[in-house]
């Protein structure tokens, strides 16, 4: 039987690889899977999954608007469906993706953070949290050598933002990853 996995970590832990590695080991075995990025995320142009180790592939894009009950049917012959920047989604869409693993019975595996750079849940990792049937953090490391857990956001000059919308999208140059004392006290890398 099919489940909905959720694959969570702070940024630079490689959720991005993972998830194009998977999709290569179906597709190498004849196999189709369907892959998803959420279209707010444009930081290699809309549509594109990208590793930090330089390996990208074009996926198609999902919005608040997208139901995934009508893209994804079994007559799709899906072996998987693989999303990244799951924090993106909608609680409702999360709860589709759960009906996709049961009912049509396609494995679906979500890659995404799992809080914001304040520490506050987003709401599809929450629904994550809540329906998946497998959970497993990707772990990574702080600058200071401890795991890291958390996300923090800063400016140009490498100064932490405590303030702002939840969701500004960027990369290293916008976010680094730190345990949670870092985080806590505020260390500025």
């Amino acid at each position: 039987m099919a489940k909905l996995f959720f694959r969570y970590s702070a940024m630079n832990a490689g959720k991005s690889t993972s998830l194009l590695q998977i999709a290569y080991n179906y597709e190498e075995q004849g196999q189709r899977v369907a892959l998803f990025t959420a279209r707010i995320d444009d930081r290699n142009g809309v549509g594109s999954i990208a590793s930090r180790l330089g390996i990208e592939r074009q996926a198609d894009t999902f919005d608040e608007h997208t139901n995934f009950e009508d893209v994804l049917t079994p007559q799709h012959g899906l072996a998987c469906v693989l999303i990244d920047e799951s924090q993106f989604l909608q609680p409702a869409q999360v709860a589709q993706l759960h009906r996709i693993a049961h009912m049509a019975n396609i494995p679906t595996i979500c890659f995404g953070l799992r809080s914001d750079f304040q520490g506050k849940p987003f709401p599809g990792a929450a629904y994550l949290l809540t329906l998946a049937d497998d959970i497993e953090e990707i772990k990574t490391i702080c600058a200071c050598g401890r795991k890291a857990t958390m996300n923090v956001r800063v400016d140009e000059q490498g100064q932490r933002i405590r303030e702002g919308e939840q969701v500004v999208i960027g990369g290293n140059d916008r976010y680094q990853q730190t345990c949670a004392r870092c985080f806590y006290e505020g260390i500025n890398r």
